[in-house]
């Protein structure tokens, strides 16, 4: 590499945003999210399950959520809430964390909801190369 040049490296990223680079490949192939089917269920439905409702159709556009519906939705978590409500709230703020600060795109403010597989095992999430992912 020439003099006064620099690049960004995994050791970097790792480093850095504390990322993990050995695990599991990160991988968002979807083509037609909406046929997406896990465990026998359609994309939207599994959406449901995971967060216990569905977003209004206003906030929702092409495979991606407004926002300000996850922001609004789970911005405080209940005092009183059960382990499964802390859960939900989990996997809003990590899908909210993918979407918009480690992996931000052209997509505006919208939480693209092809991050579903990796939420819905909270427990596996450690088991990614994060920092690989975020480096390409």
């Amino acid at each position: 590499m020439p003099f006064g040049e620099c690049t960004i490296t995994l050791q970097d990223v790792a480093y850095q945003l504390r990322l993990s680079v050995d695990g599991l490949p990160v991988s968002r192939c979807f083509t037609d999210f909406e046929k997406f089917i896990v465990e026998g269920k359609p994309a939207w439905e599994w959406f449901q399950e995971l967060f216990g409702e569905l977003p209004p159709q206003n906030k929702v556009k092409h495979y991606t959520v407004h926002f300000t519906w996850f922001h609004e939705r789970f911005r405080v978590l209940p005092d009183d809430a059960t382990e499964e409500t802390v859960r939900i709230y989990a996997r809003a703020y990590i899908m909210m964390l993918l979407s918009t600060q480690l992996f931000g795109d052209k997509s505006e403010n919208r939480v693209h909801i092809w991050w579903l597989p990796f939420v819905a095992r909270l427990d596996d999430m450690g088991s990614y190369s994060w920092g690989s992912t975020a480096l390409a």
